[in-house]
Parts: C-alpha cells; sequence; structure tokens
C-alpha cells in the first residue's frame, strides 16, 4: 500500500469567468507545466463546483517533491497575474487559497 503525498486546496473563481477560467487552463503555457512537473507534481486536477464557484483542487506530489521555490519563480508570478482577474486573489496576485484536511482515502 502506497501513502502518496497529496494536497488539497480551495480557491474561488468570481462570478461570470468559468468559460475563461477553464480556457486559460486549457492552453496552460508549456514552460508552467513542466515547471510544475519538475516540482514534483506528479497529476494537479481543478474542480469547479459551479453553484458556489469554489474551485477544488488536488495534487499528488512525487516523494521527492519540493514545491517550496514555486511561488519566487518569474513564470509562476507570471501566471498567478494572467489568472488575477478571474478570481479572488492575495495583493501579489496568488490565488487566495483554503487547505482541505484529508478525511477519507481508499486503497
Amino acid at each position: 500500500m502506497q501513502n502518496d503525498t497529496v494536497l488539497a486546496f480551495r480557491m474561488q473563481l468570481n462570478k461570470g469567468n468559468e468559460v475563461e477560467y477553464k480556457k486559460r487552463h486549457d492552453e496552460i503555457w508549456p514552460e508552467l507545466s513542466e515547471l510544475l512537473k519538475n516540482a514534483g507534481i506528479q497529476e494537479y486536477y481543478i474542480f469547479l463546483d459551479e453553484v458556489t464557484l469554489a474551485l477544488f483542487a488536488f495534487q499528488k506530489l512525487s516523494p521527492d517533491a519540493d514545491t517550496s521555490g514555486l511561488s519566487s519563480l518569474p513564470i509562476m508570478k507570471k501566471w498567478w497575474d494572467h489568472m488575477a482577474d478571474l478570481m479572488e486573489v492575495n495583493p501579489d496576485n496568488s490565488p487566495k487559497i483554503v487547505a482541505c484536511q484529508e478525511v477519507f482515502r481508499l486503497q
């Protein structure tokens, strides 16, 4: 039985931006995608609750993942700036996130 490291968190989309949010992620920059994978993010999912516009994100990390420096990288900041008009963000344009606690895992 493998205990993968997973992160789950919630973000908030602003009303009327559902289509554009998906479009921008469908067109994610290859260099950003590569950066995330190189940091050890093996899988990354984002789900939208169409009623509340809450975004639920789930990341599966490799055992040697190191995502601690991602927030300081120019490409990450550029992505945040690119997405800031669509969602709730912090003063530096990083998305406002709320960590979600794991309460069940089927293995």
